[in-house]
């Protein structure tokens, strides 16, 4: 395995171990972002605890969801957990995500979901992988014959709802789980409203390195506070057209 996704697996081990104690503790500390997001304890705590990793190497740093960008060229991007609004409720589907990045480049990105006992990685180049075993898109080419998911019905433009009615089927797996599973091939669409930096970095380069595609709803490349749709390549522009329709549901 080569150094740095060795160090990735190192992160996301000690996230883990932190993230994994305190869910569903019946005294987790719970606070309201002023985006009205929830964040936790165990956000902050896992957050810092790999900013300490990443210390110890020289020349890196982290951009952060809770606690921002310390500048550094190469930085590792990082959402502690992901999904937290499952967390906080019990739901096991969170996970902390992390990319690491240099030059402008994302050249790795892992997934750990340890309440669901799962991982996925990728490094560019080198395909994806999730627990070990190498991870394809699906060859579904036939919207009739698609799986597609998104992570809020209700925040997607009228546009959604074709494509969930044209597909043989909808579902709403949310948040990180769904391109992950595009990656896997078990959807073959995915979206989301909006993501951050910190949301898709990684799982943008599992699915593209699982042989996917991910891009805006306009067609254009992933960018922050932007839509972001995933999906096995053969439905992609299907999908771009009927997601066309911007106006809210």
């Amino acid at each position: 395995m080569e150094p740095d996704l060795r160090f990735a697996h190192e992160l996301a081990d000690a996230a883990d171990a932190i993230t994994l104690d305190r869910f569903r503790a019946l005294d987790l500390h719970v606070e309201t972002k002023p985006d009205l997001t929830p964040v936790t304890e165990a956000d902050r705590a896992a957050e810092e605890a790999i900013r300490a990793l990443v210390a110890g190497r020289p020349g890196e740093g982290v951009l952060g969801e809770e606690l921002g960008d310390d500048g550094a060229s190469v930085r590792w991007i990082v959402d502690p957990i992901d999904g937290t609004k499952n967390y906080v409720r019990g739901v096991p589907v969170w996970a902390t995500l992390l990319a690491l990045e240099r030059e402008g480049s994302v050249d790795l990105g892992l997934v750990s979901a340890p309440a669901l006992a799962r991982r996925w990685w990728a490094v560019r180049g080198d395909g994806a992988w999730v627990d070990g075993k190498r991870c394809r898109v699906s060859a579904i080419d036939d919207l009739a014959a698609g799986v597609v998911s998104t992570t809020s019905a209700a925040d997607m433009p009228l546009g959604w709802h074709d494509l969930a009615r044209r597909a043989w089927t909808s579902r709403a797996f949310g948040d990180f789980w769904q391109h992950c599973l595009v990656a896997e091939g078990a959807l073959d669409v995915a979206t989301d409203e909006a993501l951050q930096l910190w949301d898709y970095a990684g799982v943008a380069l599992i699915v593209e390195e699982a042989g996917g595609r991910c891009t805006t709803f306009s067609g254009e490349s992933p960018a922050p506070g932007a839509s972001f749709v995933s999906s096995n390549g053969l439905l992609h522009d299907e999908a771009l057209a009927l997601l066309a329709d911007t106006a809210s549901s």
